[in-house]
């Protein structure tokens, strides 16, 4: 399927590595001027290499930017004034408890995994309306449908996230305009090696059981692609789902057990 947005250019919030790349890989393979993004300009240009060698042609350029911080997000915005899709993305917050969830650490998690999102909306969407062409996609957690407790802080951003967009959502889509949240489970990726290696040493087990029984916890028993991840996020910038917006979908390998 010609997904129709050859041409378009395309920011992707930290996609160095994981699925923010898997993101950007699939959208230069429909021919989308792709914008890499990370703190590590070691990191970006390595990322930019292999996009290049994984697409051939591609439009790859990357701006060096801590999210995070508003003097990133300026610099953002002042070396890509216009783009026509948004992918936000950031890591999440190290789990931890209740004892862990200060006003410090609230504060610190809103402003890796909501604020970034919402200030390059605030500097995009317009420029979106005016061309009446926008694709906005957030890449929160499959936590936000399924809470768990020692990953609270990051679920309370995202949700927060969550919440914001689909109001925003309803605003603009009249202009072509729109906003969806994709809500990874357990995908292959240097989070779930992270994740990997904490299982490691609090059960005292290695590598291969740790994954085991992480793959275990998924209803496909299984991690998820990469790619998988990235043609979904593709699919949802593409001319054809003009009409979807305002939804949180989940790729988790049918592990989610409510109905809606």
């Amino acid at each position: 399927m010609d997904l129709g947005i050859a041409g378009r250019t395309a920011f992707v919030a930290a996609s160095s590595q994981g699925l923010g790349y898997a993101c950007a890989l699939a959208l230069a393979r429909e021919g989308v001027a792709v914008v890499l993004n990370g703190r590590d300009a070691d990191r970006l240009d390595a990322a930019s290499a292999r996009l290049r060698e994984e697409v051939e042609g591609a439009d790859v350029s990357a701006v060096a930017a801590d999210l995070t911080t508003a003097a990133g997000r300026d610099a953002i915005v002042r070396s890509r004034p216009h783009v026509d899709i948004l992918v936000n993305n950031n890591a999440g917050p190290r789990p931890v408890g209740l004892e862990g969830w200060t006003e410090d650490a609230l504060i610190e998690a809103a402003r890796a995994n909501m604020i970034p999102a919402v200030e390059l909306m605030r500097a995009y969407v317009p420029g979106m309306r005016a061309r009446r062409f926008g694709r906005i996609v957030n890449i929160t957690s499959a936590m936000v449908k399924s809470p768990s407790y020692e990953m609270g802080l990051s679920t309370s951003a995202r949700s927060a996230l969550t919440a914001i967009s689909k109001a925003l959502s309803r605003e603009v889509v009249q202009d072509n305009v729109t906003v969806n949240s994709l809500l990874p489970e357990r995908f292959d990726t240097p989070r779930q090696e992270f994740m990997a290696r904490r299982l490691m040493s609090a059960e005292d087990i290695d590598r291969d059981e740790a994954y085991r029984r992480i793959a275990s916890t998924i209803a496909a028993g299984r991690l998820g692609r990469p790619e998988e991840f990235g043609d979904a996020c593709a699919f949802l910038c593409s001319a054809q789902a003009g009409y979807m917006t305002g939804q949180s979908i989940q790729l988790d390998g049918g592990t989610y057990e409510g109905l809606l």
